[in-house]
């Protein structure tokens, strides 16, 4: 499939989201930064369009993409950047966001429906930091590991189709540790992506990575940051009431 102008296909859903992220009061991203999809089948992803605004959004800024076709991309090692440019491409003249691979590639080992790509200001402050790969390793409170789970850290590349690889080989081992999907997924030196099955837990996820790198942020300045080890919470996935309750808040119901 080519990439297409489907406006008939962009959701309200997808539109609230992308523009209440995009609101400058939670500083998550400025300009053009970050992008936001909604998978509508089993191979049509909607995702913003390169160069707007998420607060800005309209129903001509996204763009519909094959998710088989850009799934293929990042994994043929013999695929290049041009290879992509020309798949997110319309006829017309509009182009889904480079990071489009980024976004198939959350979704390539389980199904989630809607995905939000973020640069907020704490949290790249800690994931451009020298502690980048372990700032988040272990929650510093109950209800963010309620809401992030396990995040995964994927270390820098550039954005496009060497940033899609990395991630897309980061899920694959992570699924294979886990047997499940990660949440909130940390980009070093970059920003980071909520994966949810709901609009309320794409934007639940992405308000509470920013609060637990504030409070990472804060403890610092009071001494140091005393995070809840993996002993006191390897248990809390086996518990029905938090399954429950994450489920309901994050958007983890598909899992």
């Amino acid at each position: 499939m080519t990439a297409q102008l489907r406006r008939e296909l962009v959701t309200d859903d997808l539109l609230g989201l992308t523009r209440r992220l995009g609101l400058p009061e939670r500083d998550l991203v400025i300009l053009a930064e970050g992008n936001t999809s909604e998978l509508i089948d089993d191979d049509t992803i909607i995702i913003k369009a390169s160069g707007s605004s998420m607060e800005t959004a309209t129903i001509d800024d996204f763009v519909a993409v094959s998710f088989r076709e850009l799934l293929a991309i990042v994994r043929n090692p013999d695929a290049t950047q041009d290879d992509l440019t020309a798949a997110l491409s319309t006829p017309t003249g509009t182009r889904a966001s480079i990071e489009s691979l980024v976004h198939v590639a959350t979704r390539a080992f389980g199904v989630r429906r809607f995905v939000a790509h973020t640069h907020p200001t704490d949290v790249v402050s800690l994931v451009a930091s020298t502690e980048a790969a372990t700032a988040f390793a272990e929650p510093v409170y109950s209800e963010e590991f309620m809401i992030l789970g396990r995040s995964l850290y994927v270390p820098y590349a550039e954005p496009g189709i060497e940033l899609g690889r990395l991630v897309l080989s980061a899920m694959e081992g992570y699924v294979a540790e886990h047997n499940d999907i990660p949440s909130l997924i940390l980009l070093g030196n970059h920003g980071i992506i909520a994966i949810s099955d709901t609009v309320a837990g794409a934007e639940a996820i992405s308000l509470m990575a920013v609060k637990s790198a504030r409070v990472r942020l804060g403890a610092r300045i009071a001494g140091g940051v005393a995070t809840l080890s993996s002993e006191t919470t390897a248990e809390y996935f086996n518990r029905p009431d938090f399954r429950d309750r994450r489920a309901h808040l994050a958007g983890t119901e598909g899992a």
